[in-house]
């Protein structure tokens, strides 16, 4: 099977982008003040569908994934900036603390990543409750079926496997979830859980030769109209801003860490070598080809990465700062004039088409991530 991406779209036009082969880090506050911005676009925009127009009817619920990446994402803004707290605190109270309504889909799980920071910064006990009465269920009800992907229906992107970790996009969801769960309460039974089912997810989905994640297993046999296979920006961007928000809660001496630790690695070293000039990655990730459109909510969880692994040493500063920066500034010239995120590939389980005027809650959340990473990246950074 092939598909042949984004051939109708040549004649849209791209932010400008510079590329510069020494990016200039930014100063720290107006890296914040950047990252701001967008969130209070979002935070005084969360109901303007227009600007989402492939949003599944889900995203109007705050507790479904769509949402959640942007809340979880501005629990680490409101960690750098109180006055992002509250608007944290009154969801949280007004959703009950609950996480999403399926039982054991990835999806629904995301969201307790906010109520755990909640719990730590006012909340208390009760909101971490009902995210611990939700995996004790898991836990006791084990999933057991296969990963393989098989859609409910001809052209349908759901599968009964979603149970499991069946795609890749699930290992940003769940597993640091489990993590900070297992961290808040001291039961290791959810971080054992989290890193068996990691283990078989990455067993299926990961392609060793590429360094790099299939999104789920329709992916294993198909390519593009040139013959390459597909691996989708914001399906590995997943995985790698999950790896960080794993190793973020895992101790220095777990037995566990070295396996994420040595994954975040090899990931890092094959995506450094896939930026764009313009410090974009495609939205396919083997897309090479000149004229490729922008997409920022993959370039802002690799941005993220690579701010984060630079700031904690697992990465080499050299070879991974310039490309967390020519990342960030690529990512300045999505944003529009009112401070929407723009360029954010629409909800799908593949590279598609991509446009300046269309947004959504986790292209927002990943800029959040991206930006705070970058601010402590930068206040940080040793005087030259």
């Amino acid at each position: 099977m092939s598909l042949s991406l984004f051939a109708p779209l040549a004649l849209i036009s791209a932010p400008a982008v510079v590329a510069d082969a020494a990016p200039v880090m930014p100063k720290p506050a107006a890296i914040l003040a950047q990252t701001r911005r967008v969130a209070d676009w979002q935070l005084a925009n969360r109901t303007n569908w227009a600007a989402m127009p492939a949003a599944r009817k889900s995203v109007q619920k705050p507790r479904d994934w769509q949402q959640a990446t942007f809340w979880i994402a501005l629990t680490e803004l409101a960690s750098r900036d109180k006055r992002y707290a509250k608007p944290l605190l009154d969801l949280g109270r007004a959703e009950k603390w609950q996480l999403g309504d399926l039982a054991f889909h990835a999806d629904d799980q995301l969201i307790g990543q906010a109520w755990l920071w909640a719990s730590r910064h006012g909340a208390g006990k009760e909101a971490m409750a009902p995210t611990r009465a939700y995996f004790d269920h898991v836990l006791a009800n084990r999933p057991t079926i296969s990963l393989e992907f098989i859609p409910v229906a001809p052209g349908k992107g759901t599968s009964k496997c979603t149970d499991r970790w069946c795609w890749c996009d699930a290992l940003f969801m769940a597993p640091p979830t489990l993590l900070r769960l297992a961290k808040a309460t001291g039961d290791k039974r959810y971080a054992d859980f989290a890193h068996a089912e990691f283990k078989a997810t990455t067993d299926y989905l990961f392609d060793p030769s590429e360094n790099l994640y299939f999104r789920d297993s329709r992916f294993f046999d198909m390519r593009d109209a040139k013959g390459r296979k597909l691996f989708w920006s914001r399906g590995n961007g997943w995985v790698m801003g999950g790896l960080v928000r794993m190793l973020q809660v895992m101790d220095k001496d777990d037995p566990q860490r070295p396996t994420y630790e040595t994954l975040f690695r090899d990931m890092s070293a094959k995506l450094v070598t896939l930026q764009k000039a313009d410090g974009y990655w495609p939205a396919s990730l083997l897309d090479k080809d000149p004229g490729t459109l922008p997409e920022s909510s993959g370039t802002a969880f690799f941005t993220y990465a690579f701010a984060w692994g630079v700031d904690t040493g697992l990465l080499d500063r050299a070879t991974y700062e310039p490309a967390a920066v020519r990342g960030w500034h690529a990512l300045q010239g999505a944003v529009q004039p009112d401070g929407m995120l723009g360029w954010v590939q629409q909800v799908g389980d593949r590279p598609d088409s991509v446009s300046a005027k269309e947004t959504q809650f986790y292209g927002s959340g990943a800029f959040l991530l991206a930006g705070t990473a970058m601010y402590d990246l930068a206040r940080k950074r040793p005087r030259r």
